[in-house]
């Protein structure tokens, strides 16, 4: 209650003492009220256990804001108690929002707002309340605008000054001298002792009456509190559209930055005490503790930093601590009501002025060092500015509008190819025979693969074209592997289709594969390319990129060797290449003796993963699927085993379980060899045992140099 009292009544003098001079009292009041509502609301209903809401800067500097530009917009006196509705309104507004936010789910949402643009309204409150605050921090008289009272130093009250001076001093040498008593009780209670010193030398200090240097009565009994709930009742019942829409912006910009200082204060909370908060629960409480404070004249106002922190190591825990904040707020109001009215002006200025030199975010000229921080920087100056030179409502316009600059110039420094790779240096799983491994090398300048990542729209789509410009000149079949595309938009879409158009100029092929079945927006990615005219004649679509590439090799070696040979006939065990040249020294014999013929339909296992099944198989006819089954994801596919290879080569030669299952992908016909029955004719023969390990060895060989040909290409893009 000490850290936040002293915060909350300045911050209430800020913003109503811009109503004249006989609105001070009442912003002393607005700013206490708050406290106490808030206190008691906000702690009741919160999220975080520790946290101290309390009227704070980024509220006062905001409504006051509000009643500058009210005032200078509207020509010949403005009605104080016309101000004052609409800053209630405002704050009603505000409190309603936050309500939305806590019970939409937007504290999730809130805390994603950048970082510059967050630092840049939080400066930018900094500078409005010193702005604000010097000028009754010089004792000039209401009505003399800011430029005017420093080139006029004979309106300057020395008095005022040398309260605000000793108020500084106070809070800055307080921690020096002991963490006991917050600062600000220490730097006001030095303040008003100065004051009464000064009143020795100038008896006029020591009256109330027509003193503008000190805030005057207020009242200190339950009948003010009272009689400071009609006006605004009266201004609620009096609510129009007219109102509503008129104060919609600055409502929105006061909830969004009282979220955004209770939330970063329920973050710091989080990382002392190794806790989580409820955000949208946190909101909520905001919400309904601003609304209540607004409808009884209470200042709105967030979970503050220091008091937080006070609380916290004094050994506040639960929400209770909170609420005991607010009482005790309402228990100094009605015992030192009557006291509160000789704390001088400028004494209260000097603690703002202290808050608001605190609050600029002076590291974020660190930001000019280097020229990859330097747009941040410009974020940050620019919501400056413009709050300083226009209003915090304007500057929140210009947050929004930044921050939308600062995700395009994310998304568009991030390339959305994330891996491209030439037909050369990658194939599918299928291992095919050498001559038409050797015509697939030969042809693989034909194919472009590329993997796409991030959200593909309008200010990335020209990325995407200068990237594959190049390959559309040269390559018929483009593959692109969308498994990890976020997002795409009609730009994007339009792109596409000029892909396919290119391509098709040379009986070329766009070529999906993993299109997402949801992207985060929901939306299923291959419906919208139906829906926008993507999936032209000339465009495929596959589940696994290793089933494009397989399509794709299918139509290289159909087109380069048309007079291939019957793929259904089943092979000879002499027309195997792993049997070559065996019939010439009549060992093929002795490997026939070894073998059985065995069939199996599509979709049958052939063997399971962790079997001791220690047989060689030879694809005679038909294609093999060899799938490793994964815990979580199901199975992943190693392999595809067509006419002419073979499988199961692992537990032949080391004699050990299978670490993989073989599928029959189609009807198949294979050779299996015995590992028992293949000893047995070694042992007649070594000759034989030397030339199929050798055989076995070469081909083991070749398949892993063409392995390590695609990790390379894959991890060197």
């Amino acid at each position: 209650m000490l850290v936040a009292l002293p915060s909350a009544i300045a911050f209430g003098v800020a913003v109503y003492s811009l109503l004249g001079a006989d609105y001070v009292a009442s912003g002393v009041r607005s700013g206490i009220l708050g406290a106490i509502v808030l206190g008691l609301a906000a702690s009741f209903v919160g999220g975080a256990p520790r946290l101290i809401s309390a009227p704070c800067a980024p509220a006062a500097a905001v409504l006051a804001a509000l009643c500058t530009e009210t005032l200078s917009g509207v020509k010949g006196p403005v009605p104080p108690e016309r101000l004052a509705v609409v800053l209630v309104l405002v704050a009603v507004l505000s409190g309603l929002l936050q309500v939305v936010y806590g019970l939409s789910g937007g504290g999730r949402l809130i805390k994603y707002i950048p970082f510059p643009v967050v630092s840049g309204y939080l400066s930018a409150v900094g500078v409005i309340i010193f702005l604000g605050q010097f000028p009754k921090f010089l004792g000039l008289g209401g009505g003399v605008p800011l430029l005017t009272g420093l080139n006029s130093p004979s309106l300057w009250q020395w008095p005022a000054i040398v309260v605000g001076l000793a108020t500084i001093a106070g809070v800055l040498l307080a921690p020096r001298l002991t963490r006991r008593v917050p600062a600000p009780i220490i730097g006001l209670t030095i303040g008003v002792l100065v004051y009464f010193l000064l009143g020795l030398i100038r008896p006029e200090l020591l009256t109330l009456e027509k003193n503008k240097l000190v805030i005057g009565p207020i009242g200190g009994d339950l009948s003010h509190i009272v009689a400071g709930l009609s006006g605004p009742w009266n201004a609620v019942t009096s609510l129009r559209l007219a109102d509503l829409a008129a104060l919609a912006v600055p409502a929105i910009t006061l909830s969004v930055l009282l979220s955004v200082d209770t939330l970063k204060t329920c973050v710091v909370v989080d990382a002392l005490t190794r806790t989580r908060h409820d955000s949208n629960r946190v909101l909520l409480a905001q919400g309904i503790g601003n609304t209540l404070s607004a409808l009884v004249g209470g200042m709105p106002g967030a979970g503050t930093m220091g008091a937080t922190l006070v609380n916290l190591e004094s050994g506040g825990k639960t929400r209770l601590s909170g609420m005991l904040e607010g009482g005790f707020v309402l228990a100094a109001f009605l015992l030192f009501g009557q006291w509160i009215a000789w704390v001088p002006v400028a004494g209260l200025a000097g603690i703002l002025l202290v808050v608001a030199v605190r609050m600029v975010d002076w590291g974020s000229f660190k930001l000019l060092r280097q020229r990859a921080t330097m747009l941040d920087f410009t974020v940050i100056a620019t919501v400056v500015v413009v709050a300083v030179s226009t209003n915090l409502i304007a500057a929140a316009g210009a947050g929004v509008a930044f921050a939308i600059i600062l995700f395009l110039r994310e998304q568009i420094q991030t390339s959305v190819i994330r891996r491209k790779i030439s037909g050369e240096q990658i194939s599918s799983k299928q291992h095919r025979l050498p001559e038409d491994v050797a015509t697939l090398q030969r042809c693989g300048a034909q194919t472009t693969v590329c993997e796409l990542q991030g959200n593909l729209f309008f200010g990335t789509t020209d990325q995407l074209y200068n990237e594959l410009a190049q390959d559309l000149k040269s390559c018929r079949y483009l593959i692109l592997d969308l498994r990890r595309v976020k997002s795409v938009d009609f730009s994007a879409a339009h792109l596409l289709e000029q892909f396919e158009a290119r391509l098709a100029e040379r009986k070329g092929y766009l070529i999906f594969s993993r299109l997402p079945a949801s992207l985060p927006s929901g939306h299923n990615l291959e419906e919208y390319f139906q829906h926008v005219g993507v999936m032209r004649p000339n465009v495929r679509s596959f589940g696994t990129l290793d089933d494009a590439l397989q399509w794709v090799e299918d139509r290289i070696l159909a087109e380069e060797s048309p007079a291939r040979p019957d793929e259904a006939r089943p092979l000879e065990l002499a027309e195997f290449d792993l049997f070559r040249e065996f019939e010439a020294d009549q060992t093929i014999q002795f490997v026939a003796e070894c073998l059985e013929e065995v069939t199996f339909p599509a979709g049958a296992t052939i063997f399971e993963s962790g079997s001791t099944d220690d047989r060689l198989f030879l694809v005679r006819s038909g294609i093999v699927r060899m799938v490793l089954h994964l815990r979580e994801t199901g199975y992943h596919n190693l392999a595809a085993m067509g006419r002419g290879n073979f499988f199961g080569e692992m537990a032949f030669l080391h004699e050990g379980q299978r670490s993989a299952s073989a599928v029959a992908t189609t009807d198949v016909k294979l050779y299996a060899i015995s590992r028992k029955r293949f000893d047995q004719a070694s042992h007649r023969d070594p000759l034989i045992g030397v030339k199929v390990f050798a055989r076995l060895a070469r081909t083991l060989a070749r398949r892993l140099r063409r392995t390590d040909m695609e990790l390379r290409a894959l991890y060197e893009w």
